[in-house]
């Protein structure tokens, strides 16, 4: 090789060895920011010369090395796992979440209406009536705690749809989340495409950015994603491509007229009209064929249907407010007293796997149940003593029975958000004289009362074998959020260990090491050093031989 072309060799030297120092000072620059992956110089030898082709062996010389490119340190798998479980462990922290806020409401430090208390209190006051049912003091102490009774149950069932409500915000930031990634990772595949369309760059921080991106996205729901040789990256999620050949299928809120709870839905896949400011106008019909999520599969970690935090805060908040009704398998809008409207199976489909319409329904039950008890039997006192037209016995001065309770909208089912206490009544305690239109006291009804708190004969749910009476059915079920909290926050720290895992397990192969890169930087230093000494060794030999032999 002639002394001149040993200078191009010096020099192919000098340039790799600068480059990867350049690469590996951007490493240890970025050694605490999110998603950057681990950037490594590829070398390779440049064109070799050839000057004869005898055997057994050509004869060739290299002209240096060569800088081949800058690749990311990347697991395919480690990816995969990494973002199917980070989004199982979302959907967990949500049940978990959701359960502690339930346990919350019902725990008794909610805003002061400790609900157990109200409920044991009127017990008492019943048991205290039953010592002297004509003391005007039993008489106002009864429906006293009947109103504490109604005002914290109501609360109760307020915060629980208050939560709801809270659940339904965000899964509107959640959604504008999604689209927001889907836009950006779209912008980036155009970026990528165009900066690697020549073969030469490689667009690695673009990248980074782009599967921090999809770590994201996975989070919030099932993803998968395909790369074609150009550098695009396609994108599904639910089995859905949300990015796709330059496009984003966005999703889309449709709105509950009555509830206001919002359905996302994919806009590209559903029917609808148009008004004349050319805005989509769906109906819930015309997204049936779009629904991102189908709810009523069952939730299997062996289906993959437990993945992504949009998905649990859809099952857990439901779509409408629980009543009484649905534990006894009737529609919200079907008459409970007509078996003919009866749907079987309704509650298992319906409201068993959403956590806070299954404890609004089993709450909602248990007041029903107090109500309805109390004003039958004081409904039956008043009838057992005479016809109005006999008897003015706990009937009011139109002859109809007094009721303790009443609805605040007539018509409306027995409800806990449709119950208050008879304001005569609060007025006017006396008005339940449980005096017999014989001057006798009305033992019998205050006793049928004490029955009706002591009889075993509620369920909380139609799966639940065990009947109770109106106090251990609170206990039941606040042992029920309970004992459900301790599942799901045990399936949250198993899959949070298990996320841990693979992340610790993809770190050791994108994260940098400043040990590692100044190694490299001290290797790659020596190495710049060494081409630097080469290139002077050639230009003093080149010089001796001007200087000297040239004379």
């Amino acid at each position: 090789m002639s002394l001149m072309g040993s200078l191009w060799t010096g020099v192919s030297g000098l340039q790799t060895s600068n480059n990867a120092l350049n690469t590996t000072a951007h490493n240890m620059s970025n050694l605490d920011t999110t998603g950057y992956t681990r950037q490594q110089v590829a070398q390779g030898t440049r064109t070799y010369v050839t000057i004869a082709k005898s055997r057994p062996n050509w004869k060739q010389y290299g002209l240096g090395v060569s800088y081949t490119l800058t690749r990311q340190e990347r697991d395919y798998f480690l990816d995969l796992n990494y973002r199917r479980e980070s989004g199982r462990s979302a959907f967990y922290d949500v049940a978990t979440n959701t359960m502690e806020e339930v346990e919350y409401i019902l725990g008794e430090s909610n805003e002061g209406h400790e609900f157990s208390e109200s409920l044991s209190n009127f017990w008492t006051a019943i048991q205290e009536l039953s010592k002297d049912p004509t003391s005007s003091v039993n008489q106002n102490l009864f429906v006293t705690r009947a109103h504490e009774f109604t005002t914290r149950a109501s609360a109760v069932y307020t915060s629980l749809c208050q939560y709801q409500d809270n659940l339904n915000q965000s899964i509107v930031k959640e959604v504008n989340n999604i689209n927001k990634y889907a836009e950006e990772i779209e912008l980036l595949n155009q970026k990528i495409m165009s900066v690697e369309a020549g073969g030469i760059e490689h667009a690695n921080d673009l990248r980074d950015r782009r599967n921090l991106l999809l770590d994201k996205l996975a989070q919030l729901g099932n993803i998968s994603c395909k790369e074609d040789a150009s550098g695009y990256v396609t994108v599904r999620f639910e089995n859905v491509n949300i990015v796709q050949g330059g496009l984003v299928n966005k999703m889309e809120l449709y709105t509950d007229p009555q509830t206001g709870f919002y359905t996302p839905y994919w806009k590209m896949l559903a029917n609808g009209s148009y008004d004349e400011k050319g805005k989509m106008v769906v109906t819930e019909a015309d997204i049936q064929s779009a629904l991102v999520y189908d709810l009523s599969k069952e939730i299997s970690s062996d289906l993959n249907t437990d993945i992504g935090s949009l998905k649990c805060m859809l099952l857990v908040r439901g779509d409408h407010r629980a009543t009484y009704k649905e534990i006894k398998d009737y529609p919200p809008d079907a008459d409970p007293n007509d078996p003919s409207q009866k749907v079987e199976g309704w509650y298992d489909r319906n409201i068993s796997q959403s956590i806070v319409m299954n404890i609004q329904a089993e709450f909602d039950q248990l007041i029903n149940a107090v109500v309805t008890k109390v004003n039958d039997i004081l409904a039956e006192a008043a009838e057992s003593a005479g016809a109005a037209d006999v008897s003015d016995y706990l009937r009011d001065e139109n002859g109809n029975p007094y009721q303790l309770f009443v609805k605040t909208i007539e018509g409306d089912d027995w409800t806990v958000s449709n119950i208050t206490v008879n304001g005569v009544l609060r007025q006017n305690p006396s008005l339940l004289s449980f005096r017999l239109p014989d001057h006798s006291e009305d033992n019998a009804t205050i006793e049928k009362l004490k029955q009706a708190f002591e009889e075993k004969i509620y369920t909380l749910n139609p799966n639940v074998a065990t009947p109770v009476g109106f106090t251990d059915y609170y206990k039941n079920l606040v042992s029920q959020v309970a004992n459900s909290g301790s599942v799901f926050r045990g399936i949250q720290d198993s899959q949070t260990v298990a996320t841990d895992a693979l992340l610790y397990a993809r770190e050791q192969v994108v994260g940098v090491s400043s040990d590692e890169e100044l190694q490299n930087m001290i290797k790659f230093q020596n190495a710049y050093n060494a081409s630097s000494r080469y290139i002077n060794v050639i230009s003093e030999m080149l010089e001796h031989i001007l200087t000297t032999l040239g004379r």
